[in-house]
């Protein structure tokens, strides 16, 4: 089992940047890839950003340039900078682990962490 627990997110004006953090608890071991996913009112939960254990990244190409998720493997924590945010941006963003054992592939979610920006 593996445990997140985020942290960060709250009220941004238009541009301005926020700092969303994950820690992940538990049999952190099994753990390859980290990442972000946000879901607004009304719509499907979408990837923002994800990292492998090895750094390899990938973005929504809406957040391209403007988002930064980075990890630090000796801490199991995972974050997400946020610059230039936009009030499309807002979400209730969710952190995800994928881990694997001897019982297979396993995806793990955070609580979720409210981002609200405003215009």
């Amino acid at each position: 089992q593996v445990q997140l627990v985020e942290s960060g997110g709250g009220l941004a004006q238009y541009g301005g940047s926020l700092i969303l953090s994950c820690a992940a608890s538990g049999s952190t071991v099994s753990i390859n890839a980290m990442g972000w996913y946000r879901q607004a009112p009304g719509k499907q939960r979408e990837l923002v950003a994800a990292i492998t254990r090895y750094s390899s990244t990938n973005y929504a190409e809406s957040v391209k340039g403007r988002f930064t998720i980075s990890r630090d493997n000796a801490k199991n924590t995972v974050s997400l900078q946020m610059n230039s945010l936009k009030p499309e941006d807002t979400a209730v963003y969710y952190c995800n682990a994928i881990a694997y054992n001897s019982g297979g592939r396993h995806s793990y979610w955070g609580q979720g962490t409210q981002v609200t920006v405003s215009s």
